[in-house]
């Protein structure tokens, strides 16, 4: 006669919380668009021809575009940086080293985690791009062309996204000195998307600004996720922004399995 093998107490409650983990992701969504409110407001002054904001994005776009239209050697810059090295084909391609790194660390769910929130903010941003069908800047002489509508920006979207994602991956393998400078990395990278994206003329403004905000409502609602799964363990739950989503990461920091 065969005896099945029960799994342990803490092996079945980890196996629970792993199912409540994808409950909880879900519920990330729903999380999401409460913390997309700020968006929701920015499209309402949008589709509304809010004048303030009109004038905003008149006068950023045609400034912007007529500082960069007479050099060359910028124009150059801005479409590498815009184009190769804020790409978001690059920018995901990092969260996917770091989702392998993560593997082979066994932070199965970690990378889960890193892997849906950049997956969730591709489709997010398709979606509202679908849903908003705003139209691209149309400026003489431009140089610059992208396809697709406007809002939100999805360089601007991914970039904050991907960025945060990192940050909160990474943070606990990184001294402070490094830590810092990752950050302002990531907030040169974010910031430096945007404006690319304004100066060469494919974008609004407030296109960038909404992406900005719906990539953060994104990372925050499904960090917020992976928080719940940890008390739920037993796990601490340090401040993300300063020690990261799996402290347990650190060379030195505590060492407790996964399961």
């Amino acid at each position: 006669m065969i005896r099945r093998l029960r799994p342990s107490p803490r092996t079945a409650g980890l196996r629970a919380a792993d199912l409540r983990l994808g409950e909880r992701l879900l519920a990330a969504v729903a999380a999401f668009a409460v913390a997309a409110v700020p968006t929701a407001l920015l499209l309402v002054l949008i589709e509304s021809h809010w004048a303030p904001l009109h004038r905003l994005d008149a006068g950023a776009a045609h400034r912007l575009h007529a500082a960069v239209r007479d050099h060359p050697a910028v124009l150059s810059a801005l479409r590498t940086l815009s184009n190769g090295v804020w790409d978001p084909l690059t920018m995901r391609l990092l969260v996917a080293a770091a989702v392998g790194w993560l593997l082979w660390r066994r932070a199965w769910r970690l990378a889960v985690w890193a892997a849906a929130t950049v997956a969730a903010s591709g489709l997010i941003g398709w979606a509202v791009k679908a849903a908003v069908a705003r139209a691209r800047p149309a400026l003489p002489d431009p140089v610059a062309h992208a396809p697709g509508f406007s809002f939100p920006s999805g360089h601007a979207m991914t970039a904050a996204t991907c960025c945060t994602v990192l940050l909160l991956v990474f943070s606990p393998v990184l001294r402070p000195p490094w830590r810092w400078a990752a950050r302002v990395a990531a907030g040169v990278s974010v910031l430096g998307v945007g404006f690319t994206r304004v100066a060469l003329g494919v974008h609004w403004a407030s296109d960038v600004l909404g992406g900005w905000l719906l990539g953060l409502a994104l990372v925050a609602a499904t960090a917020w996720a992976f928080e719940g799964w940890r008390r739920e363990t037993g796990r601490p739950v340090p401040p993300p922004l300063a020690e990261g989503l799996e402290p347990e990461l650190a060379p030195d920091g505590p060492r407790r399995p996964e399961g």
